[in-house]
């Protein structure tokens, strides 16, 4: 279960490292999400990701932290306790000696309220070939490789749902596009096994059977790749 090529990307737990460009990259973290939610959430969302995102931090040590969308949950106003989480989040980013980027998602639509940082539409890596965005529309740059996020997409391994990662070759007019797991743990995520181009909503995934799923291994502490949907459905 080894990468399908030589990426030039490393998938680390929910988030993705790229050396070349000396970056990390998040998606979907939505701040907020559990304040917002008419139950009770089970865990502080805002405190969770930011101690997620500080471990990440001593391990990776990039340069530039890219947030692939949706770095807020609600729509239409700000919870109470998401500016504190955000802050901490700049914090931690910022203690690490890391610069904070923002490509906004479809929820961040009070994103301007609350973050006066670094936000662009697309983000393009130090590497020059890898480009950031959300993934709920097309971006206007071109490049070999996208990174996003917007699906949420899971695994079901032998009824076990895990958040994974999608490994698309030449997927998108050429380009490789990388699909991101949602960094927030209150995401359940989409289940892409029988998940067809129809049931995805980024224009980026057409023909999701060319996709390679892979998922994180806590005990080897690598992602473990898997076949094509196309491929390896029937015996998942």
């Amino acid at each position: 279960m080894t990468a399908p090529v030589d990426l030039a990307v490393s998938p680390v737990e929910r988030a993705l490292f790229v050396p070349d460009a000396d970056a990390l990259v998040i998606a979907d973290v939505h701040l907020g999400r559990a304040a917002a939610s008419s139950v009770d959430a089970p865990i502080a969302d805002g405190a969770d990701s930011c101690e997620r995102l500080e471990s990440l931090l001593s391990r990776t040590e990039p340069s530039t932290v890219v947030v692939a969308g949706d770095l807020l949950h609600a729509f239409h106003r700000v919870p109470r306790g998401v500016e504190r989480d955000l802050a901490a989040l700049e914090a931690a980013v910022e203690a690490a000696g890391a610069s904070l980027v923002v490509t906004p998602g479809n929820h961040d639509t009070m994103l301007e309220d609350v973050f006066d940082g670094n936000a662009a539409a697309a983000y393009r890596l130090a590497d020059g070939e890898t480009v950031v965005c959300h993934g709920h529309e097309r971006p206007e740059m071109d490049a070999a490789r996208y990174v996003i996020g917007h699906d949420h997409p899971a695994l079901s391994i032998e009824g076990r749902k895990r958040p994974c990662f999608l490994y698309g070759p030449n997927a998108s007019e050429g380009a490789d596009v990388i699909v991101c797991p949602a960094f927030t743990t209150l995401a359940a995520g989409a289940t892409v096994n029988g998940m067809h181009a129809r049931d995805f909503q980024s224009p980026l995934v057409a023909d999701p059977d060319s996709f390679h799923p892979a998922v994180w291994d806590d005990s080897s502490e690598e992602a473990l790749w898997f076949p094509p949907l196309g491929a390896c459905r029937r015996f998942l």
